[in-house]
């Protein structure tokens, strides 16, 4: 299989920590964020995002309402499960919702669906 790039934007050092492990070990390459903005920066060549919702600077909802919602499959990773904020991050584009913590079969199995 060719590599795939995951983005994973997550505040928290450990959680990028074990979705990247978690990605690595199911042979995807992967790029980190701490925060929307720094996200940015760095989706160029990235297949897929896997993204938090509470971060400073720019929370996930609003990184998937910058990115136009169609350039490449994002999936929320989070603790938050209010029905509106699911509803606008999938209004803006988001191709999913998970909730921490993550089963890592879970998390490759919605990867593996997204970009192969």
């Amino acid at each position: 299989m060719a590599n795939k790039k995951v983005l994973v934007v997550d505040d928290s050092p450990t959680i990028r920590q074990q979705v990247s492990m978690c990605l690595t070990s199911g042979g995807y390459d992967v790029v980190e964020a701490q925060d929307g903005v720094e996200a940015l920066t760095r989706t160029a060549g990235v297949s897929m995002c896997i993204c938090d919702v509470n971060m400073p600077r720019m929370n996930g909802v609003e990184f998937v309402e910058k990115m136009g919602g169609g350039s490449i499959p994002i999936v929320m990773l989070t603790t938050e499960g209010r029905p509106e904020l699911i509803e606008r991050a999938k209004k803006a584009g988001a191709k999913g919702w998970m909730v921490k913590p993550f089963k890592p079969e879970h998390l490759l199995s919605v990867v593996k669906k997204l970009v192969g």
